[in-house]
């Protein structure tokens, strides 16, 4: 008899496909990331830039949590899908509360957001019960999941000023923690994983689009609107082909040659953390196509500009970490078009909103052209390596 949900064991070389259910729980992210779109959108301050970015991060890590606990237990299993889809209940609450998360729905978001959290530990203990290595882990991380998301509910009855403090009390609780609990006793399965993050990016890039959307109704179709969606389209291509072009196969294969707490550490490191720069960035950019569409012959304010290049440069620079991360040495191409992205800032403030799209996109294209022609046999030999996973 089973004393929890089936685990796959780290060292077998099956890989499952991520699934339906999965997709589902993801699909909460596409209105979550909106959400923090819109907080940004209404109140684009730097508090509301700040707070937008604090509640993206304390969802990041509950989805993060999801993708780690379901890369070692079946999901399609008879209580763990029940778990998740009370989870899904709660996450979609909380992504409710968002644009009032600072406000009067703060205890609403935050008991919310725990009830998400302690599905997500319950289900872990449950499946490990069985696992003493596994189990372990998790009571290591225990505390920290449970004091950050008491911290949030605790902001919620705070006043204005102790609140933003209680958050970034909580986030910092959340992320430290695995740090300081390490990676021995956990389970990953590099298909899996790997395609999963993938996914929750293309979720993201979504954002993008619905962004343009929202930012173009009524201010009817002219030129300059279309002309704005192209090189909002280019900018979210772009952003696409940097992860996808050969990014996601190479990430992959660097879990696959890897086992034990080393592959264990590199998920943590390079999926986990450093995929969250790039959620941020897209949704950064995404708000600045917002705002662009809807002023596209004024000048930009200081959030929407730093949200395009500033959400550029991040969203680049999270992949120059993981190449720091994995061979110690710095990705030039990516880092230094960063860097140009942080230099133009200036411009992007001083000129009309679609002129600095337009100079965003060329940075963009730039980029991509050097690295089409530079790295075009290393690109090639990384795409080659894509495979079916094993056992589809």
């Amino acid at each position: 008899m089973s004393n929890g949900p089936a685990i796959t064991e780290q060292g077998s070389e099956h890989e499952h496909r991520v699934t339906p259910l999965e997709l589902f729980f993801d699909l909460v992210f596409v209105f979550a990331f909106t959400q923090v779109t819109t907080l940004m959108s209404d109140d684009p301050s730097w508090s509301g830039l700040g707070n937008g970015l604090m509640i993206l991060a304390a969802m990041w890590w509950a989805w993060v949590g999801y993708a780690w606990l379901t890369n070692a237990v079946d999901p399609d299993e008879g209580v763990v899908r029940a778990a998740m889809l009370v989870a899904i209940g709660a996450m979609f609450v909380a992504a409710l509360a968002v644009p009032d998360a600072f406000g009067d729905h703060g205890v609403l978001f935050g008991v919310a957001f725990l009830i998400v959290r302690v599905m997500h530990v319950a289900l872990y203990a449950l499946a490990g019960r069985g696992d003493r290595d596994l189990l372990g882990a998790v009571m290591r991380i225990t505390p920290s999941t449970v004091a950050a998301s008491g911290l949030i509910i605790g902001a919620g009855f705070a006043d204005d000023g102790l609140r933003p403090a209680l958050w970034l009390a909580a986030l910092v609780v959340d992320y430290v923690g695995p740090l300081v609990a390490g990676t021995r006793g956990w389970r990953v399965h590099p298909g899996h994983f790997a395609e999963r993050h993938a996914l929750i990016l293309i979720i993201a890039l979504g954002e993008a689009f619905i962004a343009m959307g929202v930012g173009a109704t009524g201010t009817g179709i002219g030129v300059g609107v279309i002309v704005t969606v192209m090189l909002g389209l280019l900018v979210a291509m772009s952003m696409w082909l940097a992860y996808f072009d050969f990014f996601s196969i190479r990430a992959e294969g660097l879990l696959s040659d890897r086992s034990g707490a080393e592959r264990n550490a590199l998920a943590r490191d390079v999926f986990s953390y450093l995929h969250l720069p790039m959620v941020a960035g897209v949704v950064l950019v995404a708000l600045a196509m917002k705002k662009t569409l809807a002023h596209v012959g004024d000048e930009l304010d200081a959030v929407p500009a730093l949200g395009l290049f500033g959400g550029s440069a991040l969203f680049l620079l999270a992949f120059a970490a993981v190449r720091l991360r994995v061979s110690r040495t710095l990705s030039r191409g990516r880092f230094i078009t960063a860097v140009a992205f942080a230099l133009l800032l200036p411009v992007a403030l001083a000129v009309p909103a679609l002129v600095a799209l337009a100079l965003a996109t060329a940075v963009w294209l730039s980029l991509h052209a050097y690295e089409f022609i530079w790295w075009r046999d290393a690109r090639a030999e990384t795409r080659a390596l894509r495979t079916p996973v094993a056992g589809a």
